[in-house]
C-alpha cells in the first residue's frame, strides 16, 4: 500500500464546490471528490495548528491537558510506528510551526523530511535592515503595522512583539519572489512529484504532503485573482494590500472585507490548481489501484462570518470546526459516494495504520475509518472539540453546543513533559510552581509535569473567554446551519453536557477539568443541569 495524505491549513470546507462552494470554481478538488468519498460530518478536534497535528498524529485530543507544544516521549505518533513496521514516511511541508520549539518531535519521526521555506514569516532571508519605506509602499498599514525606518526593537525578534516581526518578516520574503515557481506552494508539490517519480514503482511508502496554503497571507500569483474578479467581479477596494486579517471583530467596510475574501479565494483557486497536477500524476502513473490519497485540513477560518476575522478567539463555529475530509482508498465500496457518518481529525491515525496493517495502540481513543469506507459505522455516536482553557464544544452531527467554565473559575493546570509555547520554551516564571504527579493511562507509567496555567500558558483559550460573555450556548445547525440563534433545551444539554463528560473520561481528563466546566468528577452521581443554569450565564476564568 503507498499512501499520499494532503493536508491544507485553513481550507474552508464551504470553499470547495463538492460541499457546496460556489464563489469560486475547484474543478480539480470537486474532480477527486467525484472519485473518492466525502466526508459530510468530519470535525475538528483540538485546535489550532500544532493541537490540531497531535490529535492527527496520535488518535487522541490534546486539548484536555495541553495547550500547542511539541510531541510528548510517550505519544503513538502514526509516522514512527509506521517507520518501525516498515513502511517509509516521507514529509515534504512549508509549515514552519514543525521547526520552532512548539513543534518538536513531529517531523523529525518521518524517515526523511523536507522543510520548503519562506512561507508566511518563516525568515528565509537574513534582512538586518530591511527597506521598510519600500516594503509599506502599497501595504495596509492595519495589516502591515512596521515603520518607514529600522528603529530599536523592530529588526529582531526577541526586541519586538510577535505580530509586527511576524508581518514585517513575510514581506521581506515577498521582496525574493520573483514568479510563480517561487512561492511555497508551488515548491511544496514541485518536491511531491519528484518524490513521486522517483518512486514511482516502489511500494510501502507514505508521503504527507502538507501546505501552509491557504492560510494567511493570502498570497497568490496575480493571475490567481483575476480569475477570481473574472468570476465574481472586482471588489471595489482601493488601497494598500488586504491580505492578512488581525484576529479580531470586523470593523472595515464591505469593500475591504470584499477584498480580503477575493484574496482567500485566489490562494484556494491556486491550492486547486496544484493539487490537479496531483490527480494528473495519478492519472499518468495508472496509480489509483494501489495508492491512497487523503485530503483535509487542520480547521476552517472566519472571513467576517459571525462579525469576526479567522480563529482561536472567538467560539468554534462551523466555519472553523466543520472541515473537508475526502478520501480515495482503492476497492472501497464508498468511492464515489458521500458518507454521512461523524468523524473527527483524530480518526485519522489508526486509518493510517489501518492503510498498512499496524496495529492500533490501546491509548489510542479515535475510531478508524474504515468501516465508513467500507459502508459501516464510524463508532461515534459524539465528537468534542477546543482549545485548552477555552469552552469545549461538543457535537452530535445535529446539534452543536459550547459548554463555557463557570464564573469565578481559575485557570486550570495544564500537563506535560515538553514545555514549550509555540515559539519559545516556557519561562523559569511560568515553570516555578511545577511539580511531578502521577502518570495519566496514556503516559505508559511516566509521571508529568503539572505546571499551573496563566493565560499566557493556554495561549489562545482564554481569548475566547475574554472575548465572549453570552455564556454556554446550544445551536441545532439542521436548521440553523449560520449558528445565528442559541437554543434553549434542557434535554438535549444534559445528554451532550452527558457526552462531554463521557469523553473526558476516555480520555483520563484531570479531575480538575470537570470542576472547571461543572460536570460531576468520575464516580460522582450526574444530575441534569437546568436550562437556565447552562445557558446565558456569564463566565469569568
Amino acid at each position: 500500500m503507498r499512501t499520499i495524505f494532503v493536508l491544507f491549513d485553513s481550507l474552508n470546507r464551504h470553499a470547495l464546490g463538492c460541499y457546496g462552494g460556489s464563489a469560486v470554481p475547484t474543478p480539480n478538488f470537486d474532480r477527486f471528490a467525484k472519485k473518492a468519498q466525502v466526508f459530510d460530518n468530519h470535525y475538528v478536534g483540538s485546535l489550532p495548528c500544532m493541537p490540531a497535528r497531535r490529535d492527527m498524529q496520535t488518535g487522541r485530543l490534546n486539548f484536555l491537558h495541553r495547550s500547542w507544544g511539541p510531541l510528548e516521549p510517550f505519544d503513538n505518533s502514526y509516522a514512527r510506528l509506521l517507520s518501525q513496521s516498515g513502511t517509509y514516511m516521507h514529509l515534504i511541508t512549508d509549515h514552519a510551526h514543525y521547526f520552532e520549539d512548539g513543534g518538536a518531535g513531529y517531523a523529525t519521526g518521518f524517515d526523511s523530511w523536507e522543510f520548503i521555506r519562506g512561507q508566511e514569516n518563516d525568515p528565509i532571508k537574513a534582512m538586518v535592515e530591511p527597506p521598510y519605506a519600500r516594503m509599506r509602499d502599497g501595504l495596509d498599514p492595519q495589516q502591515y503595522p512596521f515603520p518607514d525606518a529600522p528603529p530599536d526593537g523592530v529588526a529582531t525578534s526577541g526586541n519586538t512583539d510577535r505580530n509586527t516581526w511576524a508581518r514585517s518578516r513575510a514581506a521581506v520574503n515577498g521582496l525574493f519572489r520573483q514568479e510563480e515557481a517561487d512561492y511555497p506552494l508551488a515548491r511544496c508539490f514541485a518536491s511531491a512529484l519528484e518524490y513521486l517519480e522517483i518512486n514511482r514503482d516502489a511500494d510501502n511508502w507514505f508521503l504527507q504532503l502538507e501546505c501552509f496554503d491557504p492560510h494567511e497571507p493570502f498570497t497568490a500569483p496575480a493571475r490567481y485573482r483575476e480569475a477570481v474578479d473574472k468570476r465574481t467581479g472586482e471588489t471595489g477596494y482601493e488601497g494598500g494590500l488586504l491580505d492578512w486579517p488581525n484576529y479580531e471583530r470586523v470593523t472595515e467596510t464591505p469593500e475591504q472585507i470584499a477584498e480580503m475574501r477575493a484574496n482567500y479565494a485566489a490562494l484556494v483557486t491556486m491550492c486547486d490548481a496544484y493539487f490537479g497536477r496531483l490527480l494528473d500524476w495519478m492519472d499518468a502513473a495508472d496509480a489509483w489501484d494501489d495508492t491512497a490519497i487523503v485530503l483535509t485540513t487542520d480547521h476552517g477560518y472566519l472571513l467576517g462570518e459571525h462579525e469576526w476575522w479567522a480563529k482561536s478567539r472567538m467560539p468554534y463555529y462551523q466555519e472553523i470546526a466543520h472541515i473537508p475530509l475526502v478520501v480515495w482508498l482503492p476497492g472501497q465500496p464508498g468511492n464515489g459516494a458521500r458518507a454521512a457518518q461523524l468523524t473527527q481529525t483524530t480518526d485519522l491515525m489508526p486509518t493510517f495504520l489501518g492503510f498498512h496493517g499496524v496495529p492500533v495502540p490501546a491509548e489510542v481513543r479515535a475510531h478508524s475509518l474504515m468501516p465508513v469506507l467500507e459502508g459501516g459505522s464510524s463508532g461515534r455516536e459524539s465528537a468534542i472539540l477546543g482549545m485548552f482553557g477555552g469552552p469545549v464544544c461538543v457535537t452530535d452531527g445535529r446539534y452543536t453546543y459550547f459548554r463555557f467554565p463557570e464564573k469565578g473559575q481559575t485557570a486550570p493546570p495544564l500537563y506535560t513533559l515538553m514545555p514549550a509555547h509555540m515559539a519559545q520554551p516556557f519561562s523559569v516564571e511560568d515553570l516555578r510552581g511545577a511539580e511531578m504527579v502521577p502518570p495519566f493511562d496514556f503516559t505508559k507509567g511516566v509521571p508529568v509535569l503539572r505546571v499551573d496555567c496563566g493565560t499566557g500558558n493556554a495561549q489562545a483559550g482564554f481569548d475566547v473567554l475574554n472575548t465572549w460573555k453570552e455564556g454556554s450556548v446550544l445551536y441545532d445547525v439542521e436548521t440553523d446551519p449560520g449558528q445565528t440563534t442559541s437554543l434553549e433545551n434542557s434535554e438535549v444539554i444534559a445528554r451532550l453536557a452527558g457526552e462531554i463528560r463521557a469523553h473526558m473520561q476516555a480520555h483520563d481528563a484531570p479531575a480538575a477539568l470537570y470542576d472547571y466546566y461543572d460536570l460531576p468528577r468520575p464516580g460522582a452521581k450526574t444530575a441534569a443541569p437546568a436550562a437556565s443554569e447552562k445557558t446565558n450565564h456569564n463566565m469569568a476564568c
